[in-house]
């Protein structure tokens, strides 16, 4: 397994504990087999794309880092990134090979006399300074190792906001991806067994709250500073899954009140379970 493969395998477990979903309950909801999901998130194999996505969906989470995480995995799984790093390697040109010169004969030499001679040792010495002079031009023509340009690094950045403060009133932040890095404010447990969450965002400036392990037809409200947002487990799909409030401007300091009323509560005039938190 490669670093980025169990770097993948990491942040897709860690979306599996969210959802609160078992591997047969996930193969159910998805594409993808049980022990197919299994080999996935222990990374014995490359999940697809398309796994990714669904995984990040149930998870109710923006799908952008893990498919960067993907994206690194899957190049080192393919091979791609080292045919990459060999096709951006220049060749290096070799020096140009001088024509051997032929030695010269003795029994010339020796009847040509002292004048012959010298010419023949002019020659010579001309025939090496070009040689020498080839190779040298030739060795400064090389590429330097330590000057080769290295590939870039790819990317992994995921998307910023795409809300401000008031600009993200009541809009939802999954989709305005307030919630890629949130902090949480608060974590409950209510008496039938759903879970309930308050969460900020400092770049966004705002809190949302978000619930699971719902049933059909419960409800979740937030106030902050008068304003109410509030959601509803409207159907299955929403009771397996994350279902958050829209949000709401928050300033470090403000002071949240979450309540949540369970469908059973509703229907018999039960209490509703409140609590407080602070924004940070």
């Amino acid at each position: 397994m490669t670093p980025e493969q169990a770097r993948l395998a990491a942040a897709l477990r860690e979306l599996r504990a969210r959802t609160g979903l078992s591997l047969a309950a996930l193969a159910a909801k998805t594409a993808f087999s049980k022990s197919s999901w299994e080999r996935y998130l222990n990374g014995r194999t490359l999940p697809p794309r398309t796994a990714v996505q669904e995984l990040c969906r149930l998870a109710g989470e923006p799908d952008g880092r893990c498919l960067a995480l993907w994206e690194i995995a899957e190049s080192e799984w393919s091979g791609r990134a080292t045919q990459t790093a060999r096709a951006d390697t220049p060749a290096q040109a070799l020096p140009p090979v001088a024509d051997p010169v032929p030695p010269p004969d003795p029994a010339e030499a020796a009847q040509g006399g002292g004048r012959r001679g010298a010419a023949t040792v002019a020659v010579l010495a001309s025939v090496c300074a070009v040689a020498v002079g080839g190779v040298a031009v030739a060795l400064l023509l090389l590429p330097r190792q330590s000057e080769e340009p290295r590939p870039a690094a790819r990317a992994t950045s995921t998307p910023g906001p795409h809300c401000r403060a008031s600009s993200c009133e009541g809009r939802n932040p999954i989709a305005m991806f307030c919630a890629a890095t949130p902090d949480t404010l608060a974590t409950r447990h209510t008496a039938t067994g759903a879970w309930l969450e308050v969460r900020s965002s400092k770049v966004c400036g705002t809190s949302w709250a978000r619930m699971w392990g719902t049933r059909v037809g419960d409800r979740l409200e937030l106030t902050a500073g008068g304003r109410v947002r509030g959601a509803e487990v409207e159907n299955t799909v929403d009771a397996d899954s994350f279902v958050y409030t829209p949000m709401t401007v928050t300033g470090p300091g403000t002071v949240l009140r979450t309540c949540f009323r369970s469908a059973a509560g509703a229907k018999d005039g039960g209490k509703e379970e409140c609590f407080t938190s602070v924004a940070r």
